[in-house]
């Protein structure tokens, strides 16, 4: 088990930083609106620019392993984040959510997400300490994931076989129509969900599915908590400006869950040759940041039919 580079202190600091950011970023978007492509374009950059100049704090701070292992882990969060986008992309469709309203469901998605990834990390870490041989679960479960995501097909999301929606469908007493961006409503003395909280469930559940894939991910890279819960927090801080820089050009990225399920196949096979062979971080960064970079260009270079220019996509 590799110690820890994050003090207590230097989680609490970090954790408070993030708070301040994203507090920061509700008083600028208060008012319901969806973000334009270029507005959503600046934020995106903002986000990364945030995480590399992390990154190069931790590989001054920690050496230059600890800031690759932060950079692999940021690029696998950020592939995986992409793809999950596509996901929301059909789950705001299916629930005709206006696009109005589709930026303060992402900001509250965003916030439970930040949370239960972690729990998830914290648990994950506390198991490997624990447990060495879980190792080689996580491992064979990334591979199978893999797999399924080179067989899977983005139209087979089904937002009905959603176990929290038929919950809270029974349970919960709910408006039909949208009130606005309000998630619940008063009428006639009693309270009533909006089908807009409904999404929002939808979405932190559909989420916890994305951390069970991705935080094994992560851990096959490093196993120190802190690159871990950082790497994670910064690719899932840009994720709602993605969603709206990406949402009128998704088709572009026809190739990218090629790309991903070959990373996780790579990334699991690592874990389970562990305790054999040591992938140096070097050689993880190169094969990761090399099978995203192959799917981007061959979507570019093999575009689907129906896609629409670049320029067209960032008016």
């Amino acid at each position: 088990m590799v110690s820890s580079v994050g003090s207590p202190l230097l989680w609490v600091t970090f954790t408070i930083g993030i708070i301040s950011l994203l507090c920061v970023d509700l008083l600028l978007h208060r008012d319901s609106h969806g973000m334009r492509p270029r507005e959503a374009l600046r934020w995106s950059a903002f986000w990364i620019a945030l995480a590399l100049l992390f990154n190069l704090w931790i590989a001054r701070r920690f050496g230059a392993e600890r800031g690759i292992e932060f950079l692999t882990g940021y690029l696998i969060e950020k592939a995986l984040s992409v793809d999950n986008l596509f996901v929301f992309l059909v789950l705001f469709s299916y629930f005709t959510v206006p696009l109005a309203y589709q930026h303060r469901v992402l900001f509250w998605g965003v916030l439970g997400a930040l949370i239960m990834r972690a729990i998830f990390i914290l648990a994950g870490a506390a198991l490997l300490a624990k447990f060495e041989w879980i190792v080689f679960v996580f491992g064979g479960f990334l591979i199978l994931t893999g797999i399924k995501l080179l067989t899977q097909r983005t139209e087979e999301v089904n937002p009905e076989r959603n176990p929290a929606l038929r919950i809270f469908r029974k349970l919960v007493p709910m408006v039909s129509t949208y009130e606005g961006a309000k998630f619940t409503v008063v009428k006639e003395g009693r309270r009533y969900a909006t089908p807009l909280l409904l999404v929002l469930i939808v979405v932190e559940s559909t989420d916890v599915v994305f951390a069970v894939d991705s935080i094994p991910a992560i851990f096959a890279v490093t196993r120190d908590p802190f690159i871990v819960y950082t790497s994670n927090i910064f690719a899932v801080l840009g994720l709602r400006a993605l969603y709206f820089l990406l949402a009128g050009m998704m088709e572009r990225f026809r190739y990218l869950k090629v790309g991903l399920a070959l990373v996780l196949v790579f990334v699991g096979a690592k874990m389970l040759i562990s305790e054999i062979y040591h992938v140096p971080v070097g050689v993880s960064l190169g094969v990761v940041g090399g099978l995203l970079l192959l799917s981007v260009l061959a979507s570019s270079l093999l575009p689907s039919p129906t896609s629409k220019p670049m320029e067209e996509s960032l008016k």
